[in-house]
């Protein structure tokens, strides 16, 4: 276990729904499993005006996201100790002298060595401005105590956008010290393919265009756009899925092998990886980019309002709901295998996960025996039912070679006695100990940029190219089956890991 320095984390916008939701919960397990040092603060800013006291009460007592355990009914009342607020103006360079001296305050208070971490859970447009201020009141200077600055996505709206923004940042702290957050690379699954493949021998000699057919990678979501209408009409599920966690994920299933597991030779192999994605040209986008729009329907005794009815969406927006692509990657590794990725809202259910599907073998011993020209399959589940699923062809017990395909699995949750930490709490920690593995580098969100941008500007520029509609509760256009050419079409995955190929719940 590394060493946690002594610090305090300063959460602007700590009054938004993300601090309550998600990094006060996170941080409040880390203390009941005693991964806190010994003296450590929070320190909520936001304009709203809290005092110590009522800022405890809103995320730490009322928060409907925290439970103490039943041995210790205390252990609220004992956390809350730790939390402090501070109300600034995030625009005004002139507040910023305020919370340089409540930093100073809390540090002699809690002895924490001037050690801070600034996690922005603001509107992007604040970055720059929190950065640069935070910059001209000397809070980025590291000669007492290190500093450090963790981003929220979206990074950046273009790619242009992300340039200039990832340009400003550095203008106030070094590249070291800022960590770029996305929580998909916190879940313990993703984490796991670099494990399968570079800490076991039967997968790595096979990871390559020799053996591997194409690789699917499906994140789907049953829920719409919920109250969040009006943000996501100006981001679309290419900006907010895509450009940044499924992106990130086809690197760590894609890259070679780092020299070392640590933070800047993955982030090399990583970068090397994002440069070597095919550049997607007009006639790609037009034929291998699918977008789609839920549409209104009725799923059981439910009626389900379509996108351009949801409250903050433009009656004729062409925003979408669903994209889905297919492309390249041109290295040695992978010359002509095809990646297939897809992210939707209103899917049946909530699943992510990434497929590999290997080739069938040359000569086919088995076929006209049920399963003829079977190929192994190997799943990787990300949400929910965090597991790996390995498909393979078995002998049916009896005279003859009736050949069955079985799954082999496992599953997190089986492992009664092992805590799988939520995405926030394992990123959080790295980031308290100075591990930046899990985050993502400047260089590589703009390479990931430089491979989408292309797609936004024909959606843009050209007003033929189609949004298909789909109904609410179905795997999206039907249009996004024409990507995969042979067939099979796309792994329609069922919410339970082991109920796969089976009619199931959804």
């Amino acid at each position: 276990m590394k060493k946690t320095d002594n610090q305090i984390l300063t959460i602007f916008g700590a009054s938004g729904d993300l601090t309550e939701r998600k990094l006060i919960p996170a941080v409040f397990n880390l203390f009941k499993r005693g991964f806190l040092p010994e003296n450590y603060a929070i320190l909520g800013v936001s304009r709203t005006d809290f005092s110590d006291e009522e800022y405890r009460k809103k995320v730490v007592f009322d928060n409907p996201h925290l439970k103490a355990s039943k041995e210790k009914p205390d252990e609220l009342d004992s956390f809350a100790k730790l939390v402090f607020y501070q109300s600034i103006d995030t625009k005004a360079v002139v507040d910023y002298q305020l919370l340089a001296n409540r930093l100073k305050t809390l540090c002699n208070d809690c002895h924490t060595d001037q050690n801070y971490i600034f996690y922005l859970s603001t509107p992007p447009s604040l970055y720059s401005v929190i950065s640069k201020n935070l910059g001209e009141a000397q809070l980025n200077t590291e000669e007492k105590g290190w500093k450090r600055l963790i981003v929220e996505k979206p990074f950046g709206y273009t790619l242009e956008s992300a340039k200039e923004l990832n340009n400003q940042l550095l203008e106030s702290f070094k590249e070291d010290q800022i960590y770029r957050i996305d929580h998909y690379l916190g879940k313990e699954t993703v984490q796991n393919t670099l494990v399968a493949r570079f800490g076991n021998t039967i997968f790595e000699p096979l990871w390559n265009r020799i053996y591997i057919e194409k690789v699917e990678i499906t994140a789907a979501e049953s829920v719409g756009v919920e109250k969040r209408g009006g943000y996501y009409d100006g981001s679309g599920a290419l900006r907010d899925m895509i450009q940044n966690h499924l992106l990130q994920l086809v690197s760590l299933v894609t890259m070679e092998p780092p020299a070392r597991m640590d933070a800047e030779s993955i982030h090399n192999e990583k970068l090397k990886l994002f440069r070597s994605l095919r550049p997607l040209t007009q006639d790609d986008i037009r034929d291998n980019v699918i977008r789609g729009q839920y549409l209104n329907s009725t799923i059981g005794d439910k009626e389900y309002l379509g996108y351009r009815d949801e409250q903050g969406v433009d009656a004729e927006s062409r925003t979408e709901t669903f994209a889905a692509l297919k492309f390249y990657i041109d290295n040695w590794r992978w010359a002509d295998v095809p990646f297939f990725v897809r992210t939707g809202k209103r899917l049946p259910t909530r699943v992510s996960e990434v497929v590999i599907h290997f080739k069938p073998n040359h000569h086919h011993l088995f076929s006209q025996r049920r399963i003829a020209n079977s190929q192994n399959v190997l799943v990787f589940r990300i949400q929910p039912n965090e597991g790996i699923l390995l498909k393979f062809g078995l002998k049916v017990p009896g005279n003859g070679f009736k050949v069955e395909t079985v799954n082999m699995d496992f599953q997190y949750d089986g492992l009664t006695d092992a805590y799988v930490p939520e995405a926030y709490e394992r990123l959080l920690l790295d980031c308290m100990q100075g591990d930046a593995t899990l985050y993502a580098r400047g260089d590589s969100v703009i390479a990931a940029w430089e491979f989408v941008d292309p797609i936004l500007k024909a959606w843009k520029d050209d007003p033929d190219l189609p949004v298909y509609g789909y109904p609410s509760g179905t795997w999206g256009p039907e249009q996004a089956n024409t990507l995969i050419e042979n067939g099979h079409g796309w792994r329609n995955p069922c919410a339970n890991l082991v109920d796969d190929g089976l009619y199931c719940e959804l």
